[in-house]
């Protein structure tokens, strides 16, 4: 007898991970993915286009800093508003002002892209735009789901990012053979499309909140993240790591003067951690750490220091996208249990601003991370720079067992419960 198409409906949805089952948390994946495939489409092609104006590393380490500028003004009392209003719109108003970002950098390759200053003003817009967003969108997994699938919800996110990371700079290597313009304009859309979920989604009614706007309910953050070692360990750990050690900024020059390849070339440099990443989330989707997560943090985070430095001393093309591949797994082992962490430690009523705490550590370890690299490719050489940042983020695992011994106690990440605000 033949199952019904309700039936056939409910096996199929039985075997896809527990949050994706709930449609709020689906919409926000799915606009998270097509976030994701845009911006890391328009970063190729920014990254190329910025690296042929003067054929300098320091204007790549510049767009970082641009990108990092508005952070630290707008990130706190972004993540207030987060905890004040509806993340979804919060979220959706932000994504419209990266949409407008995309088609203006589409504006100036039209008018020949021989100039620095528009890309760095543009990404000045785009790092107003994420300081805007990250609270409420990073906030919005754990809001829509039940606390019990929130370590779930975390690592589909992961995927989500990871998943765009890799076909992003691939699909937009391969455009950018064609046109840039052509990468902007497929990036614009797939923007819109994302904002199209952010709006089709239903966020849950939260209890209002009586607190009175004040400088102290916007640093009521920065003060939980400073009493909570667990979080400040994980998530300064991560702040140092990937400042001192990525060096995925330096891929155009990577590309164009050490491995002598082309934009698809860049595409699949852009793209190998992501790989890495990928595989790592879905194995932690449906097999959880089963112990020791604060050991496999430290033991992860040298293990993305042993990656940079093979991937500095490389001139083979297939080792480099070996070392990134492994780089971006660990990666994604560490950014999961620091992300998992702050969900599950983090109350509700703090959520967004504690989120905009790590979205400044994180910002500051990525952007402020690629200015570093590229200010350090500039004085000490491309690969002495890359080499000599692996080798501190390794001395860094050893040196954070022991400031924070806390974190070096984590067991499992599911048995963590929300601490007092």
């Amino acid at each position: 007898m033949r199952a019904g198409p309700g039936r056939r409906r409910r096996g199929w949805l039985e075997r896809l991970p527990p949050a994706l089952r709930r449609r709020n948390y689906a919409l926000l994946w799915a606009a998270l993915v097509a976030q994701g495939l845009g911006g890391q489409m328009a970063a190729v092609a920014v990254g190329w286009q910025v690296f042929e104006i003067h054929r300098s590393p320091f204007d790549l380490g510049l767009i970082g800093l641009a990108e990092f500028a508005p952070l630290p003004l707008l990130a706190l009392p972004a993540g207030h508003l987060a905890d004040r209003f509806s993340r979804r719109r919060l979220f959706a108003g932000a994504t419209v002002l990266t949409i407008v970002v995309a088609l203006l950098l589409l504006v100036v390759s039209l008018n020949g892209a021989t100039e620095l200053w528009p890309f760095l003003a543009l990404a000045v817009a785009a790092g107003a735009a994420s300081a805007l967003s990250i609270p409420a969108g990073r906030a919005l997994p754990a809001t829509v789901v039940p606390f019990d699938l929130i370590a779930n919800a975390m690592a589909l996110r992961s995927i989500a990012f990871q998943g765009a990371m890799i076909a992003g700079p691939a699909l937009g290597g391969l455009l950018f053979t064609f046109s840039p313009e052509l990468v902007y304009g497929v990036a614009a859309g797939m923007l819109a499309v994302g904002f199209v979920c952010i709006l089709a989604m239903h966020e849950p009614e939260r209890e209002p909140t009586d607190e009175t706007p004040s400088l102290q309910t916007v640093l009521a953050g920065i003060r939980f993240v400073r009493r909570t070692p667990v979080l400040l360990g994980a998530i300064t750990l991560d702040l140092f790591a990937v400042l001192l050690g990525g060096s995925i900024a330096l891929a155009p020059v990577f590309a164009q003067t050490i491995l002598d390849t082309g934009p698809i070339g860049l595409g699949l440099l852009r793209s190998a951690p992501a790989a890495g990443a990928l595989a790592a989330g879905l194995i932690l989707a449906h097999r959880p750490l089963p112990g020791n997560a604060g050991k496999t943090l430290l033991v992860v985070v040298a293990l993305f220091g042993v990656s940079m430095v093979v991937f500095g001393l490389s001139r083979s093309m297939p080792l480099s996208l070996a070392a990134l591949v492994v780089s971006g797994f660990v990666d994604m082992v560490s950014m999961n249990i620091r992300s998992t962490a702050v969900a599950m430690v983090t109350p509700d009523e703090l959520r967004g601003r504690v989120l905009a705490v790590e979205m400044v550590f994180i910002s500051a370890s990525n952007e402020l991370g690629a200015f570093e690299a590229g200010a350090a490719a500039a004085l000490v050489g491309t690969v002495p720079a890359v080499v000599i940042g692996g080798l501190a983020t390794i001395g860094l695992a050893a040196v954070w067992s022991r400031l924070f011994p806390a974190l070096t106690r984590v067991g499992r990440l599911e048995d963590l419960r929300p601490a007092e605000p």
